[in-house]
């Protein structure tokens, strides 16, 4: 049976991201992630349910987050889930939690005109450290709709 193991999300940092080193220097960082939809109350009316999401980023990826990541930022994140399971050194309880290891992570626009930067793992398990730049769209007033649409 096939597998996979794949998830991609929009959302907001809930705080700014923690950054630590392993022993053996590997860069790690920790990131809150709030994603909220819009579902119908039962009155006919929308409200935003959140979902809070713990990620993980690895290598240059990590450091580059604590260096342009602040609470509030949006971020694209794509990555995969990871359960972590450890004993609970306060009551013995063996305790577990889902979370995302972030594989691709783009700093969406800041709406100060910044345009969106990508940091990704490379296919050697590591991060390659170098930045695409992402586009942006056009300004309202460059776009003109033809009256032919060719499909």
């Amino acid at each position: 049976m096939a597998n996979l193991n794949k998830v991609m999300l929009i959302g907001n940092l809930t705080r700014d991201p923690e950054l630590r080193h392993t022993p053996k220097g590997s860069a790690v960082a920790d990131l809150g992630l709030a994603v909220n939809r819009k579902v119908q109350d039962g009155n006919g009316g929308w409200k935003d349910e959140t979902t809070f999401v713990d990620v993980t980023v690895w290598g240059s990826s990590a450091e580059n987050a604590q260096k342009y990541l602040t609470k509030g930022r949006g971020v694209f994140i794509e990555g995969r889930l990871q359960m972590d399971v450890w004993d609970d050194k306060a009551t013995g309880q063996k305790r577990s939690k889902l979370k995302v290891v972030a594989d691709n992570l783009q700093f969406l626009p800041d709406g100060k005109g910044g345009a969106p930067r990508q940091f990704s793992e490379s296919q050697s398990g590591g991060y390659d450290g170098e930045s695409r730049q992402g586009g942006s769209a056009a300004p309202a007033d460059d776009y003109h709709e033809e009256d032919d649409i060719p499909f």
